[in-house]
């Protein structure tokens, strides 16, 4: 099978996007073919695979599907997010610049500016175990986790996947290959987590490090930018408004969680169209 496909990356969260409505095909992919494209030695290379949709509800202009390096499909990206919005523009998909997308579980609003910035209206957070999924008797703003020997002391979101959060004193020196997996799959999380590691710097500025579920670390993580913001907001040590520093680069993520716990997150970053081509699989 012949693909056709761009290479992407927001903040060096790099995706491969394929256009499913110009080939419909694409949507029929196997767990096989999948794999082989995210390959990093035999195939292209990504984090994650984007798959544009035509809409089938007048109420959205595309869908929106994400696939990790292994094959499984996952609830959202919002670094990913950014690069289908600027995919479906470069490919004159749309000219819309407000532009509405159905993932897997919800809607997103993607807005992109004159200078190349794009807005994603991320939803707002849900913190209930059960919408996680997360085993605990009540919610909480913190709870302890067992990893091995070690007693962490963690918040947990769902930015429509779900995020364990945990504060650190040095981002850098933080073993996350080591702690990342050991979360991820922490049995009180049945659909497994993605772990994130957050060092506060001042109230508007945090640095992150993000291992994700079925992709280990990743240079940025949009809706692991999120969840730590909204964790630390929620713990009263953030800002509303915050500068996310990623391996990959800086996303701003913008919360009024303190006024109201329903209000969606705000996540500004850009996208990078790194080259097109095909391949073989």
């Amino acid at each position: 099978m012949q693909i056709k496909f761009t290479k992407m990356h927001g903040q060096g969260n790099d995706f491969v996007v394929l256009n499913g409505i110009a080939d419909a095909a694409l949507s029929t992919l196997t767990l096989e073919q999948i794999r082989a494209l995210a390959d990093r030695h035999l195939g292209v290379g990504c984090d994650q695979i984007l798959l544009v949709e035509p809409s089938n509800n007048a109420e959205v202009d595309f869908r929106y599907r994400i696939f990790n390096g292994d094959g499984s499909e996952v609830e959202h990206c919002g670094n990913g997010a950014r690069c289908f919005a600027q995919f479906v523009r470069e490919e004159g998909l749309t000219t819309l610049s407000e532009i509405r997308v159905a993932t897997i579980n919800r809607n997103l609003i993607l807005t992109v500016a004159a200078d190349g910035t794009i807005t994603v209206d991320m939803g707002a957070p849900r913190f209930a175990p059960h919408q996680i999924p997360f085993v605990a008797e009540s919610e909480a703003p913190h709870y302890g986790l067992m990893v091995g020997d070690t007693k962490l002391d963690i918040g947990v979101v769902s930015m429509g996947n779900p995020h364990a959060v945990t504060r650190v004193e040095n981002v850098e020196s933080t073993q996350v290959a080591t702690l990342g997996p050991l979360i991820e799959h922490q049995s009180r999380f049945p659909q497994k987590v993605n772990a994130g590691f957050m060092q506060i710097i001042a109230r508007d500025h945090i640095k992150l490090r993000v291992w994700e579920r079925a992709a280990g670390e990743t240079a940025a993580c949009g809706t692991g930018a999120c969840a730590a913001v909204v964790t630390g907001i929620n713990w009263g040590l953030l800002d509303e408004t915050v500068r996310v520093s990623t391996r990959g680069g800086e996303l701003k993520v913008t919360w009024q969680g303190a006024k109201d716990r329903g209000s969606p997150v705000l996540m500004s970053g850009t996208a990078t169209t790194v080259f097109k081509s095909e391949i073989s699989i």
